[in-house]
């Protein structure tokens, strides 16, 4: 393999910032001397554990103290687990943003919302182009994924190429665009790449992914065997050439369609206006004239597959939707899997709409965006890179793919598993992890960006366990007396009116140990309520073996 490469003494360092371990939060920054470019700026979604937690977004404290080198952000496609935590990190460091046509549409969707649409320098890159930020040059190459306009990026260096996949698939028959350019792919590998970060996600999984045009016979199919009733269809917002299809089966079966969900209805939007999307003349109407239409000429697209609790099919579902409602004679067609941890989720819904009567679909109407390992074995035979460093996954994911590599031929200590934080330099004579960088997730709640950290879940998780007793008191400032309580409130600890015996006794228990304190002179109020805290605590868990969070509150009279 012919190796390309300028001779110079520095090396490249390549930092995951966030996107291994784990599905999302895919971050990644390429720094050489004095630059450093980041490859997308992703959220994930928050665990069961991260009670109240909206999002999660990855710690950019690196790329902040060293916001001198940053020259851009470089994002693959317009999935959220790539491009959602923009929005939060360019308040902090603002540099240009770069994607192609339907990434940079739904990115612009997102600075609207966040206001940051004038501040943010934007530019809009085609395949084939190339651009110059500092040390590196940046190449778009056409791949195909769940979403139009998806892109692997080859980065060229001081020290050699790297390829970066971004998510892919090999679909030679995608449903909008070209088919993935593999004659690239095999050039770069002709000149030289020193290293390929792969997408590792369907790492586990044998042979081919089908294409995306199969989904389409699928709900030919569907709609055939359903053909007297409603149809509602959930899938992913981003998922463009899925609705695509969906549009044209309902199309050849004459009926009209209707786009439910504010991220769905934003997308859509843009696709048309970005020509991404082909829909024929009078098939898509607004929700408020289906009315006008009978049930067996209507199909709703809606958000929701995933079982988020406020995404459109689940207010359908829970009847708290304004305008529509589920029964019998509806049919619902879950057109995606379900991601790691969302399970329980999806089946309470599906659930839901079966009690409601409807008819519901939850296999064989989707296939996977990501390439299996036939895919990822030609990608690395066309590539042929001195390293391996797979990314985007678990790690089991991400040590399917290190297999794969090897049996292709790549030497084991050629391949690297690396972690969030992991510093690896590298050059066409050597690659090791020389360090680690500080990082870590930032916990977004509503308007609050890292408020919330680990001491804050704990309690959350605590109330959520065992509940909380509030002990209230009354002190007198001249002479440190006693003269009001203690009033025990609890929340979430036990039922107060059926356990009066038990709160009358915590209260005696409490007092008592107060007047002890008070009568030895002790006046500081931390001591006092470590003695409340300490005997409450004692008490209640004799009684009731639970241990809620104690709170004492001492007032000044």
């Amino acid at each position: 393999m012919k190796q390309k490469v300028n001779r110079t003494d520095s090396k490249l360092k390549i930092i995951p910032l966030g996107g291994l371990e784990q599905i999302g939060l895919n971050m990644t920054a390429f720094e050489y001397e004095d630059s450093i470019i980041v490859v997308d700026c992703g959220l994930s979604f928050p665990a069961d554990d991260m009670l109240g937690i909206d999002l999660v977004i990855p710690d950019t404290t690196y790329l902040e103290n060293n916001i001198d080198k940053v020259k851009g952000f470089f994002i693959t496609h317009g999935h959220e687990d790539h491009i959602g935590a923009l929005p939060y990190v360019l308040r902090k460091i603002n540099v240009p943003i770069y994607g192609t046509r339907l990434t940079m549409g739904i990115i612009e969707n997102k600075l609207k919302e966040a206001e940051l649409l004038q501040t943010t320098q934007r530019k809009v890159v085609g395949f084939g182009d190339v651009v110059r930020e500092g040390a590196f040059r940046v190449e778009y190459i056409k791949t195909n994924h769940s979403i139009v306009d998806a892109a692997a990026l080859a980065i060229h260096t001081p020290v050699g190429v790297v390829v970066h996949t971004g998510d892919f698939k090999v679909d030679y028959t995608p449903v909008f665009g070209d088919a993935i350019d593999l004659q690239r792919f095999a050039e770069l590998g002709k000149e030289g790449v020193l290293a390929l970060m792969c997408d590792s996600t369907n790492a586990e999984r044998p042979g081919f992914t089908p294409s995306e045009r199969t989904v389409g016979k699928t709900f030919d199919s569907l709609f055939q065997e359903h053909k007297n009733t409603r149809i509602l269809v959930a899938t992913f917002a981003s998922n463009v050439d899925r609705v695509q299809q969906i549009i044209n089966t309902a199309y050849k079966f004459g009926r009209k369609v209707a786009v439910e969900g504010r991220s769905m209805v934003n997308i859509i939007e843009t696709a048309i206006a970005l020509e991404c999307i082909s829909i024929p003349e009078n098939t898509l109407v607004d929700l408020d004239q289906l009315k006008n239409y009978p049930d067996e000429q209507q199909v709703i697209i809606t958000t929701g597959s995933q079982g988020e609790s406020m995404a459109a099919l689940s207010r359908m579902a829970n009847n708290v939707h304004r305008k529509l409602t589920i029964g019998p004679g509806d049919t619902v067609i879950f057109s995606s899997n379900p991601i790691p941890g969302n399970e329980k989720q999806v089946t309470k819904i599906i659930n839901e709409l079966l009690l409601k009567g409807a008819d519901v679909v939850f296999q064989d109407a989707h296939v996977s965006g990501h390439a299996c390992q036939e895919e990822i074995k030609l990608i690395y035979s066309l590539v042929d890179p001195k390293y391996a460093i797979p990314v985007h996954g678990e790690y089991k994911h991400l040590k399917a793919q290190a297999n794969i590599a090897h049996s292709l031929g790549i030497e084991k200590e050629n391949i690297f598993l690396l972690s969030s934080g992991d510093v690896l330099e590298l050059d066409a004579n050597g690659a090791e992890v020389t360090g680690r960088v500080p990082v870590g997730t930032i916990l977004v709640d509503g308007l609050g960006v890292g408020d919330v950290g680990n001491v804050v879940l704990r309690d959350r998780q605590h109330l959520a366990e065992d509940g909380i007793v509030i002990v209230v008191m009354s002190l007198e400032r001249a002479t440190g007396e006693l003269v009001a309580g203690p009033d025990i409130v609890s929340r979430g600890f036990v039922y107060v009116r059926e356990s009066d015996e038990l709160m009358e006794e915590a209260r005696t228990v409490v007092d008592t140990a107060v007047g002890a304190c008070l009568d030895r002179g002790v006046t500081d109020w931390g001591k006092l309520k470590n003695a409340t805290k300490d005997v409450l605590s004692d008490y209640i868990w004799k009684k009731t073996k639970r241990r809620p969070m104690i709170l004492p509150i001492i007032m000044e009279v």
